[in-house]
């Protein structure tokens, strides 16, 4: 019985049709993928960039203006770091998975969480926190889109970054632990909850 389903289901998806030829239906099932991967990407894309993030007044009014004239914004090189790109992961597979999490951000902006800076300040600490930790656990992985230990030449560097850097390598730590606050301002209580992150991370590392 079973095999006989599966022969008549197998005879159904190759059998032509009386209307359109296998090749047909190939064709156009081909190019309905491009099309479908190509208005996929373009989103995506869109969704990726300053402007979009700006769209939101939360972003645009709090972080961003932290945000403005930080090394990060304005510099001697050029090269500006945007939202996306210390934000947004560039492999794909954690890009998505990033999209997927941004879902729960879409919702708590049609509630209103943070619609006001007062709202916004009360709950700075908690999603600073939460940037926080996913740094760690990604080993800073935006952060090192453009810097990467590797590629660090120290002699160029000034004494104090040279042996703060040179520790950092040798202890296996990552960026985020010493660059809280680089382009937004650190949140009231930032130190204690570092101590405490900090804590239960070396604490679940030792197990």
């Amino acid at each position: 019985m079973i095999k006989e389903k599966a022969c008549r289901l197998f005879g159904i998806l190759w059998r032509p049709s009386a209307r359109w030829s296998l090749g047909a239906l190939l064709a156009v099932g081909f190019v309905g993928g491009i099309v479908f991967w190509g208005g996929f990407h373009t989103v995506l894309e869109v969704t990726n960039t300053e402007t979009f993030c700006l769209s939101c007044h939360e972003m645009r009014d709090n972080v961003y203006q932290e945000y403005r004239g930080t090394i990060h914004d304005s510099n001697r090189s050029g090269v500006r770091a945007t939202c996306p790109d210390c934000h947004v992961p560039k492999p794909w597979f954690y890009k998505i998975k990033r999209k997927i999490q941004a879902s729960n951000e879409v919702l708590h902006k049609v509630l209103g969480t943070i619609d006001t800076r007062e709202k916004f300040e009360a709950k700075r600490l908690d999603l600073a926190k939460h940037v926080w930790i996913a740094m760690k656990e990604t080993d800073s992985r935006e952060c090192r889109n453009c810097h990467n230990f590797s590629s660090f030449d120290l002699s160029r560097q000034q004494k104090r970054a040279q042996i703060r850097h040179s520790d950092a390598m040798e202890e296996g730590r990552t960026c985020i632990d010493c660059h809280k606050g680089v382009a937004h301002k650190l949140p009231e209580g930032a130190y204690e909850a570092e101590r405490e992150m900090n804590a239960a991370w070396e604490a679940a590392h030792e197990q």
